[in-house]
């Protein structure tokens, strides 16, 4: 089977008229992963391959010639971020070679979720190590496990993180979507930075057991592809009530779960959306690319209200690294103790197993964050309490909820990065200036962003984020934005941008 830049919907329109199996998909892209991502390119996004993964291929095709109601995911393959258990003989190690070992008994509820619609999981991404809480001067993309992972639009630029394996891995047609997951940016942030569609949804709609934590209140897991179809298509799949994560408890009564119900190409028709201008001015070619989208957008209809100025939150603000080192430490623990085949049982275990092993684990940057997050109490702590109402207060009534009731918008568009993906260094670690994961992310609130145009080579996102529960509406608006833009480009691999 030929290996085109594929929709799901079109993958199944191959199955349906017999041009193509699942078996033979799948076969295509661990080729592909073979040829591009483990040499070529060297792209690194894949950490490792389900060797489970035909055999399940071989099962929905079956099904499928039995004539069995399936769903539109039966026989599409899909990878999983290595922060996200599989109990499938792959690992879920956060990308650290301390984890190497950790064999999941089952799998995050999410994952479930996928097997049950037919989903072929094709292996784990690669991400940045401790999904980014290991060092302030971390290097997005960096694991001690699999190395540095490479932007695949221009090879010398980040590929963001810390879902940047998921994200890159979707860019580059090496599955047909990704599962990545966020407390700030980091399944919005690489998918604007490798040119896809990402979502980060509602903190509830999506179960978090089975899942890395970082710092529950934000926590959440989502789906990466190509186009806001497929993200839809996977979101729908993976929302649902769990009982292991009470956070889904009000998540299953917001609404429906199809989200492709929402994507109409008169979606912005009327719709009242305000421009976060003051989350822009830090890029002149991102403000171009953004500027035009928001042309495009008056002219599909939406009433645009520009600008819409808020107090936003920064990224990873003080209260919000707080609320991040407090909540990495309980969590973490909590996951290691309960993790049978875990070789690490503690944070203080892993912060020990780092300094015996520096010349791999830290050869770029240190575990200051760890050290930090280690010296905290428990969440008890009245610190703890005040960093979450904190982080609350400037994220939803003094940001997001504020500037919505005051211009009556339906939602919030700004440029998901500041700028465009930066030169990798690990001796320095990220540059990251300006975007909009914050607000979203510290409220809990949905967030989409989707490809809007290019510079030097580069992609550029637009945001739209809004209140809680407004997941749908939200994809609705950015499928209607694509349909008319088609702004995503296919990677060039280019070596560099000069």
């Amino acid at each position: 089977m030929l290996l085109g830049d594929f929709t799901i919907a079109q993958a199944q329109d191959f199955f349906a008229r017999g041009e193509g199996t699942s078996v033979a998909l799948c076969q295509a892209y661990l080729e592909r992963i073979a040829e591009i991502d483990r040499a070529g390119p060297n792209l690194r996004s894949v950490l490792e391959l389900n060797p489970n993964a035909l055999m399940t291929a071989e099962a929905c095709d079956r099904a499928r010639q039995n004539g069995a109601q399936l769903s539109p995911l039966n026989g599409i393959p899909i990878l999983v971020k290595d922060s996200i258990d599989t109990a499938d003989g792959t690992m879920t190690t956060a990308g650290s070679i301390a984890m190497i070992g950790n064999f999941a008994t089952s799998d995050a509820f999410i994952v479930k979720r996928l097997r049950e619609a037919g989903a072929v999981i094709l292996g784990k991404a690669n991400m940045t190590e401790w999904s980014y809480m290991r060092s302030a001067r971390t290097c997005s993309g960096w694991s001690s496990r699999g190395g540095q992972i490479r932007n695949p639009h221009v090879l010398d630029r980040s590929p963001s993180g810390s879902s940047g394996g998921s994200a890159v891995a979707v860019a580059a047609n090496l599955c047909m979507a990704a599962l990545g997951a966020e407390v700030d940016g980091s399944i919005v942030r690489p998918s604007s930075a490798n040119g896809v569609v990402g979502i980060k949804p509602t903190v509830g709609l999506v179960s978090r057991s089975g899942v890395m934590p970082v710092a529950e209140p934000q926590d959440t897991a989502g789906p990466i592809a190509r186009t806001v179809t497929d993200v839809a298509i996977v979101l729908s799949a993976l929302s649902g009530q769990d009982r292991a994560d009470p956070a889904t408890m009000a998540g299953e009564a917001a609404g429906s779960r199809d989200f492709s119900a929402f994507l109409k190409p008169d979606a912005l028709r009327g719709a009242r959306l305000g421009v976060a201008r003051d989350m822009m001015g830090t890029h002149e070619a991102v403000d171009k690319v953004i500027d035009a989208a928001i042309d495009a957008m008056r002219d599909l209809g939406a009433e645009v209200i520009d600008p819409a100025i808020g107090a936003w939150t920064p990224f990873f603000g003080e209260a919000e690294v707080e609320l991040c080192l407090y909540g990495f430490k309980a969590g973490i623990n909590r996951y290691l103790a309960s993790h049978p085949n875990s070789p690490m049982r503690s944070l203080a275990e892993v912060i020990a197993f780092n300094d015996a092993h520096a010349d791999q684990v830290m050869p770029y940057f240190p575990q200051d964050l760890f050290e930090r997050a280690q010296a905290k109490g428990g969440l008890g702590e009245e610190a703890y309490e005040k960093a979450k109402a904190e982080c609350r207060r400037m994220s939803r009534s003094d940001g997001i909820d504020r500037v919505l009731r005051k211009y009556r918008l339906d939602a919030l568009i700004a440029p998901t990065d500041g700028t465009p993906p930066w030169v990798v260094d690990p001796l320095v670690g990220d540059h990251i200036i300006g975007g909009c994961s914050a607000p979203p992310a510290m409220a809990g609130y949905p967030h989409v962003t989707v490809p809007a145009g290019m510079c030097y080579g580069l992609p550029v996102a637009l945001s739209f984020f809004g209140d809680a529960w407004q997941d749908g509406k939200l994809l609705g608006y950015a499928f209607a934005f694509e349909q008319a833009t088609q702004a995503r480009r296919t990677p060039a691999f280019k070596p560099t941008v000069v």
